[in-house]
């Protein structure tokens, strides 16, 4: 998918530039949203497609934002954020039920997070999820603990942080080791033309609702009900059915309407239902391993 009007970030341009421009492409409401993607999915409408991604720019934006510490140049963060957006937009089925922004964030985070993989060479990330999520995850939890101003953590707070992400304390000194200094905060003060100082968060907040609070708040919701549909792609056409209409609608069907549907006794109906799920449990689990995310029970 290319798009050849989209506003990028450069050092010619410079991210002021930038952050003005993509403030002047509108919010989406939920209709228009569904009726662009559909023009997109059903006609590959690129102008509908370009409509998507533009009215997300300031999103991309915001989750760039929260990788500057990392030490790399933030015009190309935002250049990978936006790589992610266009593969989100390519890839979204607006009749899945949520709107664009939840899906995308899993992309934009993703593309982010493999150019910081690929520029990192001093973090020999080796094979783990665990040492990915330190990496990924540190500030986090140092901020958590009011940490972040130290250089070398004090033992205690060592201790701490390895038994939340699950690696070893040389683990965590290492890292931290390697990642400290560098930082930038969203609080950093802008020039703007003939209106003073702003800071760089005031260009990514819509004026008219708090979406940067509301899009934090559904992430961990969203990250997993992405990886629930991977991990429905596993099962087949009647497993995904039976499990969609048994557990993942708010007024399931039951086990004699099913069994009419197919034409099968209700014991066979459960059979399935059981199989499916523990499928889906062990595909859930398998994900979450590769991504490093954890699963807080063993339900999908």
């Amino acid at each position: 998918m290319s798009y050849t009007n989209l506003p990028a970030p450069s050092p010619e341009q410079g991210l002021t530039r930038y952050m003005q421009e993509i403030r002047k492409f509108p919010m989406l409401e939920p209709e228009q949203e569904y009726m662009l993607a559909k023009a997109w999915v059903d006609h590959e409408d690129t102008g509908a497609a370009h409509q998507l991604v533009t009215s997300h720019l300031r999103l991309a934006a915001k989750i760039a934002m929260g990788y500057r510490g990392y030490g790399l140049p933030t015009a190309e963060v935002v250049s990978e954020a936006n790589v992610g957006l266009m593969q989100a937009v390519k890839r979204f089925d607006p009749e899945k039920g949520f709107r664009l922004a939840t899906y995308a964030m899993w992309w934009i985070r993703a593309a982010i997070q493999e150019y910081i993989l690929r520029s990192w060479s001093l973090v020999k990330m080796g094979t783990t999820s665990a040492q990915k999520k330190l990496f990924f995850n540190l500030r986090k939890a140092k901020t958590k603990i009011g940490a972040l101003e130290e250089g070398d953590l004090r033992p205690e707070n060592v201790a701490r942080i390895a038994t939340e992400l699950s690696v070893t304390e040389e683990e965590v000194i290492s890292m931290n080791r390697r990642l400290s200094g560098g930082d930038a905060s969203l609080n950093a003060q802008i020039k703007t033309d003939g209106e003073g100082a702003a800071e760089w968060q005031d260009w990514l907040e819509d004026e008219d609702a708090d979406q940067a609070s509301q899009y934090a708040e559904r992430d961990e919701l969203e990250t997993r009900r992405d990886m629930l549909e991977t991990a429905m792609e596993g099962l087949n056409e009647r497993e995904r059915h039976v499990l969609t209409e048994r557990r993942l609608k708010d007024e399931p069907m039951t086990l004699e309407e099913l069994s009419q549907v197919y034409g099968v006794s209700r014991e066979r109906i459960r059979q399935i239902e059981v199989r499916a799920f523990e499928k889906l449990q062990k595909a859930m689990r398998s994900i979450a391993v590769d991504r490093g995310v954890a699963l807080e029970t063993e339900d999908a």
